[in-house]
């Protein structure tokens, strides 16, 4: 009974070829060739590809080293070639190894030999298309749980940041728009010399999924000054500014439950931190300035303060997204990073965008 395997025999000598399909023949697939181009057409141009190839050197026009350097050197690589020769000289065997065959078998043929050994490679090729599907797989699996882990950690930033925007319902969107706003602003930051090999994919996917947690603190702050609906005293802004250290150490505590540096909160607690820190050293509530306030929260601070600006408050109306790009311009060099205002300058439209996609509803 035939199996399921096909064998190309190439071989320029018609007698080579009837004595080899002879033997072969009734247990596998015969295709021939009596030419390197024969066999290249038929291996190019037939769906049903062969699972294993044996192959005279000795031809005419191409040689089996050229040719099996040809198939080994294309996407027909995987298929094993078992060269046939009369060819016995060590070295001719190697160059024949080299050149990627898995065995050699030296004519005059014998017929028990060529069974086993076509059987022995048939079964490796088997063992190893196996092994490749069960890795295509397992990399499927791998993305896919790596993809359902993402998700999840994702959910729980939002939750988690959520804790804080929930006390104060006129916030709605404003943690998916500070997302989407400080990634426009990072990815475009990003294009710049200075910027573009410390700002990865990477690097900016965890700015990102860090950016919910900017104002997680503000759990700790009383309803009676996060709620205020006019202006704060010089008490009550103090209490409020005490939300960035709530956050930064509700993440410390948090970043030391774990045995490695996490990117993620190393970044979430950068910007709970110090978001609110000017570039001429006049914020809170460290008083950092420059570039020693983490890019991070520099990021953080012009895509908060646009959204807190155009958004409505229970403070105040919503300012228009023309006076809002005025007023962040304006501050440039005292409360904003003056490359990152030139930046948000550039594609203030797509803030716009942002907001309006994820505008909130009352």
């Amino acid at each position: 009974m035939k199996n399921s395997s096909t064998i190309l025999v190439v071989d320029d000598t018609p007698i080579n070829l009837t004595l080899i399909s002879g033997i072969l023949k009734n247990k596998y697939r015969i295709k021939v060739a009596t030419n390197g181009e024969k066999a290249l057409s038929i291996l190019n141009n037939t769906k049903q590809k062969p699972d294993l190839i044996l192959l005279d050197i000795m031809m005419p026009d191409m040689d089996g080293y050229e040719l099996c350097s040809k198939i080994k050197r294309s996407e027909l690589s995987s298929i094993p070639v078992i060269f046939l020769t009369s060819l016995t000289k060590p070295e001719e065997e190697e160059k024949g190894l080299s050149v990627g065959a898995v065995d050699y078998i030296h004519k005059p043929i014998s017929p028990p030999i060529l069974l086993a050994r076509v059987a022995t490679h048939l079964k490796l090729k088997e063992a190893t298309d196996f092994l490749k599907i069960q890795n295509t797989i397992l990399e499927k699996m791998v993305k896919e749980r790596t993809l359902e882990l993402s998700e999840s950690q994702q959910a729980t930033i939002v939750a988690m940041g959520a804790l804080a925007e929930c006390r104060d319902p006129e916030t709605g969107n404003h943690l998916r728009r500070t997302q989407h706003y400080i990634r426009q602003l990072a990815e475009e930051l990003s294009k710049l010399p200075d910027y573009n090999e410390y700002l990865t994919e990477e690097w900016v996917d965890v700015l990102f999924k860090s950016a919910p947690l900017h104002d997680i603190g503000k759990v700790g702050v009383p309803d009676s000054v996060l709620l205020k609906s006019g202006k704060l005293n010089a008490n009550e802004f103090e209490t409020m500014k005490e939300h960035t250290v709530f956050g930064k150490n509700a993440i410390y505590e948090a970043q030391k439950q774990m045995h490695t540096t996490n990117s993620f909160l190393l970044m979430s607690e950068q910007i709970a931190e110090s978001h609110h820190e000017w570039w001429d050293g006049t914020g809170y509530p460290n008083g950092l300035s420059g570039t020693d306030i983490p890019l991070s929260a520099r990021l953080m601070a012009i895509a908060d303060v646009y959204d807190a600006m155009v958004s409505t408050r229970i403070y105040k109306p919503p300012f228009s997204h023309e006076d809002a790009v005025q007023i962040i311009k304006e501050n440039s060099g005292t409360q904003f990073d003056p490359e990152l205002v030139e930046t948000f300058l550039k594609i203030s439209d797509k803030f716009y965008d942002i907001k309006k996609k994820f505008s909130d509803s009352y």
